[in-house]
């Protein structure tokens, strides 16, 4: 069975519409290639999908070196927000843009079930 592209679009579009403080979301393969984006005005889909494989890559390897194990997600907090990337199993993972007014607890949760309606469209 297909990837299917346009079911993942609407269930990041549903994601980032319907979850509080949710600025953008993409799901992005581990080489950096996109899948499907819905992502805020001027933000380059590509490029985010290059970055997502850059910190994933990075975090994989911090979690090799200090002996964490297989990493899980990834968090980066900045001045405007933050950026959450999640496994959605071997062959991509979820980025998640947030504002920094974003309840993290109610956040974690919506994404941890947003990732059981992407895993089905990715088989």
């Amino acid at each position: 069975m297909a990837i299917n592209s346009e079911k993942l679009g609407q269930i990041l579009q549903n994601f980032v519409t319907s979850t509080s403080d949710v600025q953008g979301a993409a799901m992005v393969t581990p080489d950096g290639l996109p899948l499907a984006s819905s992502l805020p005005g001027g933000m380059d889909d590509e490029r985010v999908s290059a970055m997502s494989a850059a910190m994933l890559s990075l975090g994989e390897r911090i979690g090799k070196e200090l002996v964490r194990g297989a990493i899980d997600r990834i968090y980066v907090e900045g001045n405007e927000g933050f950026s959450i990337l999640t496994s959605c199993g071997e062959d991509a993972v979820f980025l998640v843009l947030a504002g920094k007014a974003a309840k993290q607890g109610v956040l974690m949760l919506e994404i941890k079930r947003t990732l059981t309606e992407l895993k089905p469209a990715l088989a």
